[in-house]
């Protein structure tokens, strides 16, 4: 509560002019007795009178009779000429800082607003400070540190409509609203397992006839009834749809069905379905289908996933495996019942009467605009509501179920097909229900700015070089991995140099391993769960290096196995040395091989990709397998020598101490690029 100046002045028994004069020295801005003072100006006011007071209290009667001076009200109390009082030097007020109030994120324009400034003058201002940006570019937050220390100011970040919205649907729920909810089931495995078949079995309709060559093209869902009770399943084209959906922050599925061929066995898709499926921390429940085939061996398959550490229950294990037919639907009936009695362990609940919130499945753009595939996580989706996903916002026109159904009104754990949506939000995105238009747009319009100015950085993902700060600052307690190396045996070696680095500080934990070469299956599993990707022997393909450019992803590849102990242990420490990276100068194939006396092999070659240069270091790719490391040793072209040969056109290359090379073989040249490394 604020107090008027002419209450104050009663309070301290003194007139409201002299209160008005002791403002004004005090370089506070008033106008008149009835004008409001804020609570800290009549606080500091308060105690500058009270100590006043002290000093000048009123003598005793005593003393007074003695002829004393007494003080009488509106006078000064006279003081004895026989003691001289040497009055203190008055003390400058503390010069409060200025706080001005704003939304992050903020543009030059907009601060400038802010600040009564000219758009040119905060320019400058910030070109004296050696940042450099546009008049609508977003400030990154050292650059809004800087002019506060300038003008003597300080920002303090107002919540902006996002995070209300979101500190909305985040709030704890009341327990008395909360209801029971049907289990979300993700099926998972290897290609050609019979996932679609089998979920065609489950709820009786053809959607394997509908599928392009009855392969899966799309993440779709499908809600069905079992002894009264509700299940919905996604059907997803792998494990990278799953793990694409987690990387956004979505975690939409309860249980993972897990679907294994008894007459094919685990494949390497299967594996990493296993490892997508436990690096979100979701409960497996493995269908063994195709057992009506002559060659299924259940034996087999139960050993196999004990290997996998998914020791079935009847083995002595944890894990439920149900042996099903989507062919003859035998088990179909025991695998639903599993569902549900997982569900029921899981105690699944949600708040049907709160604002909705969910994750979207799948959009895409027809004639009719913009449809999207909601599933609705809590609360109730109501027809009429504005919903934000992502960059888009929109007011719910229709809804539609998995049958097809028009429907008012969507539950949790419940999909539903929506238009009115502006755009086409990507699988994974979180869509909330927002107040009013107004509220989306602002929301929206934020993002967009974001999703613009995204050059400005990338998310900071776990590294070795930030590894030991973040484990100083307490971010960081484990150190996710993936591992590919090129052999077997190889895997089993990094894998035994790995248990041996000391873990007091920090837990190894191995989210993937596989054969082969990094792909961008791995970097979505890595960006999914803030992991490093060490390679050994192996080397990653282009799409996965563009990808974890992107998504901030360390790769690692090491040739000599010592130097994973040598590096983590380091890292632990915070002793990496200087950083060396390879630099991509260009790859060209093998079209012909020359033989030629005194000087060997000579590959006649096409420059595919950027440039080749003479006597930098190259490595020779046969498929996937690197053949062979060493320099350019010659180049020419047309007859003569080159010093570099450019994309598109055709060479001789000379491998230094390689005589083996074929057509066929890719020739990748490269820099090495060392640069210190920060903490």
């Amino acid at each position: 509560m604020s107090t008027r100046v002419h209450q104050l002045a009663k309070e301290l028994n003194i007139s409201s002019g002299e209160l008005l004069a002791k403002l004004k020295a005090l370089k506070v801005s008033v106008k008149s007795h009835m004008s409001l003072l804020n609570d800290e100006v009549a606080g500091l006011i308060k105690e500058d009178f009270a100590a006043k007071l002290k000093k000048a209290s009123v003598p005793s009667k005593a003393k007074a009779k003695e002829g004393s001076p007494v003080a009488v009200k509106g006078k000064k109390t006279p003081v004895s000429e026989d003691k001289e009082v040497s009055p203190k030097p008055k003390e400058p007020p503390a010069k409060d800082k200025k706080i001005v109030h704003i939304k992050i994120p903020i543009s030059a324009k907009e601060l400038s607003g802010k600040l009564l400034l000219k758009p040119s003058e905060l320019l400058q201002m910030l070109l004296k400070e050696g940042i450099i940006v546009h008049i609508n570019q977003i400030l990154p937050e050292d650059a809004l540190k800087k002019i506060g220390e300038k003008i003597d100011c300080e920002f303090e970040k107002l919540p902006t409509e996002e995070e209300k919205v979101i500190q909305l649907h985040s709030a704890p729920h009341d327990l008395l609203k909360m209801k029971p909810r049907p289990p979300v089931v993700t099926l998972m495995g290897h290609v050609d397992h019979g996932k679609t078949s089998l979920l065609d079995a489950i709820h009786k309709s053809s959607i394997t006839d509908r599928e392009a060559g009855g392969i899966t093209q799309h993440i779709g869902a499908y809600e069905i009834s079992f002894r009264g009770k509700q299940i919905t399943f996604l059907d997803t084209p792998g494990h990278e749809a799953f793990t694409a959906m987690r990387a956004r922050g979505a975690n939409a599925t309860d249980i993972v069905i897990l679907v294994v061929a008894a007459d094919d066995g685990i494949m390497p898709q299967t594996i990493e379905a296993v490892d997508h499926a436990r690096a979100a921390g979701v409960p497996i429940v493995v269908a063994m289908n195709k057992i009506d085939k002559p060659q299924a061996n259940i034996d087999k398959i139960k050993r196999q996933l004990q290997e996998l550490n998914l020791a079935p229950e009847d083995w002595g294990g944890k894990t439920v495996v149900v042996p099903v037919s989507a062919k003859t639907k035998e088990g179909v009936d025991s695998l639903l019942e599993m569902i549900l009695l997982e569900a029921e362990l899981l105690e699944l609940k949600a708040d049907p009467s709160s604002p909705a919130r969910g994750v979207v499945l799948e959009s895409k753009i027809s004639r009719g605009g913009p449809q999207c595939s909601l599933l609705v996580q809590n609360g109730t989706l109501k027809l009429g509501k504005f919903i934000l996903a992502g960059e888009f916002y929109g007011k719910v026109k229709a809804m539609f179920s998995d049958k097809g159904k028009r429907v008012h009104t969507a539950g949790p754990s419940t999909p539903v097909e929506v238009l009115g949506i502006t755009g086409s939000p990507e699988a994974g995105e979180k869509f909330y229900v927002v107040e009013n238009e107004t509220v989306a747009r602002e929301i929206t319009q934020g993002r967009q700015l974001i999703i613009k100015e995204k050059g400005l950085g990338v998310a900071k993902k776990t590294s070795l070089e930030n590894l030991h700060e973040r484990i100083i600052q307490g971010k960081e307690k484990e150190l996710r991995l993936i591992l590919k190396a090129d052999f077997q045996g190889s895997l089993e070696a990094v894998k035994s140099v790995l248990s041996k680095i000391p873990s007091d500080q920090i837990k190894l934990t191995i989210l993937h391993e596989g054969i082969g070469g990094i792909i961008d299956s791995d970097v979505m599993l890595a960006s999914a769960s803030d992991a490093v990707i060490f390679g050994f022997q192996v080397d990653a393909d282009e799409r996965a290096k563009a990808h974890a450019k992107t998504e901030g992803i360390e790769i690692r590849i090491y040739r000599i196995i010592y130097e994973i102990y040598d590096e983590i242990k380091k890292a632990l420490e915070g002793m990496l040395e200087p950083k060396r990276e390879e630099v991509f100068l260009g790859r060209a194939e093998v079209r012909q091989v020359f033989k030629v006396s005194k000087v060997g092999a000579i590959a006649g070659s096409f420059v595919l990709k950027g440039k080749i240069v003479r006597n930098a270091v190259c490595r020779v790719m046969r498929g996937k397998e690197v053949v062979h490391k060493g320099k350019i040793s010659s180049l020419k072209r047309l007859k003569d020598d080159a010093r570099d040969v450019e994309e598109g056109f055709e060479c001789g290359i000379g491998v230094d101490n390689f005589t083996q090379i074929q057509p066929g073989d890719l020739i990748e040249v490269y820099h090495i690029e060392e640069t210190a490394r920060t903490l």
